[in-house]
């Protein structure tokens, strides 16, 4: 849980998870909505894979990085669990106020 929090801390890497809720995308594409060098980049890269957030594959030259959302989810619920609080999916609280 220390290394997901450690790459939630930054807001850039905030920001990549951000982008990758669309959808896969390639290194290149992220980076070029960041005002960063390619070695920055590509640290930012290496904390979110250590983290198991997301998932890099290579597509010929091209590195894909997948958001693995199950994964935030899993991390932020056993978090609020720690606290002894408990949380459900919004749709339940919806549902259970009906």
């Amino acid at each position: 849980m220390n290394q997901i929090f450690r790459a939630l801390s930054d807001p850039t890497r905030r920001r990549v998870l951000q982008l990758l809720r669309k959808g896969p995308m390639s290194a290149g594409e992220i980076s070029e909505r960041f005002d960063v060098s390619k070695p920055t980049m590509s640290a930012h890269f290496a904390v979110l894979k250590e983290a198991d957030l997301v998932h890099a594959e290579k597509s010929g030259k091209s590195v894909i990085y997948h958001l693995k959302l199950s994964v935030l989810e899993e991390a932020l619920l056993g978090f609020v669990h720690s606290f002894g609080g408990s949380a459900e999916a919004p749709e339940s609280r919806k549902e259970a106020t009906r």
